[in-house]
């Protein structure tokens, strides 16, 4: 069983993690392959910028998925 890992803040422990999930309108198939590796490549710059983990990082042509965890404040 894998161990959930804990941050330490001042006086408070935390792990808050977020499931994003963008869909299309209508679920249409708009997503290429290219949209999605660029896509990702902003979402990694965005995330370093304001100090975000992303965890993970999938989509689909009608959908993308996101795993971030981020601090409380």
């Amino acid at each position: 069983m894998k161990r959930q890992e804990l941050h330490m803040r001042h006086h408070c422990v935390y792990a808050i993690h977020y499931h994003l999930v963008l869909v299309t309108k209508y679920r249409r198939r708009v997503l290429p392959a290219a949209m999605l590796s660029r896509m990702k490549a902003i979402v990694e710059r965005l995330a370093i910028q304001w100090g975000i983990g992303l965890l993970e990082f999938n989509g689909e042509a009608d959908h993308v998925h996101l795993l971030l965890t981020m601090t409380p404040t």
